[in-house]
């Protein structure tokens, strides 16, 4: 009987080891397969985050052209303006040309002034 219960006793540690391994095993399986659905979905993230940047970068890339198209636009507003200055500096240089200007100015103020009394 004493062979028989260090029989039973060497086989039931088999047993036990073989269980233990096994619940090992499953428990290494649940674990992978976790890591498997954090991966996909930290490479979903990934995705997600590059075509928000390629998104962004587009975006960035449509304002430089349309701030560089104003800044053009700037450009030959101010150079529009400043030939018109040029003209204005040349109207008032000559008395004749101040002389036809302060005429001219004053038909539209008494233009504005008999507007304002008959409405």
């Amino acid at each position: 009987m004493n062979s028989r219960s260090n029989r039973a006793a060497l086989f039931d540690g088999i047993e036990e080891g073989g269980i233990r391994a096994s619940s090992s095993y499953a428990s290494h399986e649940i674990d992978e397969q976790e890591n498997e659905k954090a991966m996909d979905g930290l490479q979903d993230r990934v995705n997600l985050l590059k075509r928000l940047s390629g998104d962004i970068h587009e975006e960035v890339e449509t304002h430089n052209r349309m701030l560089d198209r104003m800044g053009n636009d700037m450009d030959s507003s101010r150079g529009v303006l400043a030939g018109t200055m040029d003209k204005f500096k040349m109207v008032f240089e000559t008395k004749s040309s101040r002389r036809m200007f302060t005429l001219v100015a004053s038909f539209v103020v008494l233009f504005l002034v008999v507007y304002y009394l008959t409405r």
